[in-house]
């Protein structure tokens, strides 16, 4: 399996299954629970009985989650092995990689900067990346190449709607950016941000909603208008401040014994171990790696509306902004965004209404989103809810995280 595919449609394919699966319902009663207390169908026998049978039938090779509601951590559970070979059993100290995890982290990095006044959400982008002035569409509507209609806004790249395409599809833009292969070839973000420019948009900016590069350009635009590179930036003002002491896009050598290896798990095969694929640059749509407690506190700030521990990273307006729905009703088509009550926020998936009875229990209210080898992470606020589900396994299992919400739910 050669890099540029895989990091492609690790990045896209994978990824088509993240908002289905984190497609859910009110909560029991579709009321909110006291503080202090768990809803009366909290199990954590349930969520261990889930974690255990995904091990043992063979669905995964290890497992962890955790969850916290209420003021207090509720559940935690580890089970099978992070490294198959070397028989080393996954564990809270396990560092994952979280692949789009990251995408929430640096949409939180570029609101904190709208705190502070540097830009608006309708500015365009090409403002501060002026590579981005003179943007073209080559949507499959064979209508051909032709100047877009207007320019892309800041709040196009924070909720895809931007025209940026990962080349999940097979339309001219999609052709053009595997031709061009920028994930691969750029040596940084400033250069996959000339790149990416360059190419023909997939669709008129604002029209529609399509999964893409667009959190690569939010992690650009961090870099100019912080004046310092992206990295660093998130580190310094988010990772560091909450307490990720060991989250990050790269690991010391120290803590490589601790890396959980990724697998395929093909039906009544052994498992298939992955090559490790380390990234160029620091990207904002992927790439960092962590222990399941780091990216607990993340989602434990925003279920804080933007403070942990005295800790403050976001105004609670601004938290606020970006957990509800952005995507105004006439944006179509929805790439594979497609369930009624989903919409999407400013950096994740957000629910907008009660799910259909075939879908996982939930709560309308929630912001989440996965990773392509099966993480995944949401925040209920109706509920006091933050849950981190780690596995590393490709491809992206949609059922797996259906399991730990009707875990989680009941």
């Amino acid at each position: 399996m050669t890099q540029a595919p895989s990091r492609r449609h690790l990045l896209g394919a994978a990824l088509a299954a993240p908002a289905a699966a984190v497609a859910a319902t009110a909560s029991p009663g579709g009321t909110s629970r006291s503080a202090g207390t768990p809803w009366s169908g909290f199990s954590p026998r349930r969520i261990e009985r889930m974690l255990r049978g995904a091990v043992a039938d063979g669905r995964a090779a290890g497992v962890s989650a955790v969850v916290w509601q209420g003021g207090a951590e509720r559940y935690f559970g580890a089970f099978g092995l992070a490294d198959v070979e070397a028989r080393r059993p996954m564990a809270r100290d396990t560092l994952a990689r979280i692949w789009s995890m990251t995408k929430p982290v640096a949409s939180v990095a570029l609101m904190r900067l709208w705190d502070a006044g540097r830009f608006r959400l309708d500015d365009p982008i090409a403002r501060y990346l002026p590579e981005f002035k003179s943007m073209r569409v080559h949507a499959d509507d064979g209508r051909g190449e032709r100047p877009a209609a207007r320019p892309i806004l800041v709040r196009d790249v924070l909720r895809h709607t931007s025209g940026l395409t990962y080349a999940m599809e097979d339309g001219p833009a999609d052709r053009a950016f595997r031709a061009a292969n920028p994930l691969e070839t750029a040596p940084d973000l400033a250069a996959f941000s000339r790149a990416v420019a360059a190419l023909p948009l997939r669709h008129e900016p604002g029209t529609a909603w399509h999964y893409g590069t667009s959190t690569d350009i939010v992690a650009r635009l961090v870099e100019v208008l912080g004046d310092e590179p992206f990295d660093a930036h998130v580190r310094r003002h988010i990772l560091r401040p909450l307490g990720m002491q060991e989250t990050d896009w790269t690991q010391p050598e120290a803590l490589k014994h601790r890396m959980a290896a990724t697998y395929r798990l093909p039906d009544g095969g052994p498992p298939q171990r992955e090559p490790d694929m380390p990234f160029t640059f620091a990207s904002g749509g992927a790439g960092l790696i962590g222990p399941v407690d780091d990216y607990l506190r993340f989602a434990r700030m925003l279920l804080g509306e933007g403070e942990l521990d005295g800790v403050r990273v976001l105004r609670p307006a601004t938290v606020k902004l970006m957990l509800v729905d952005h995507l105004d009703p006439a944006i179509s088509p929805r790439h594979f965004l497609k369930s009624p009550g989903l919409g999407f926020g400013l950096g994740g998936s957000v629910r907008i209404a009660p799910t259909t009875a075939d879908e996982p229990p939930g709560a309308v209210g929630e912001f989440s989103w996965g990773g392509a080898a099966s993480t995944l992470f949401w925040v209920d606020p109706a509920n006091r809810l933050a849950v981190v589900f780690f596995a590393q396994k490709f491809p992206f299992d949609e059922v797996l995280h259906r399991d730990v919400r009707r875990a989680v739910y009941g």
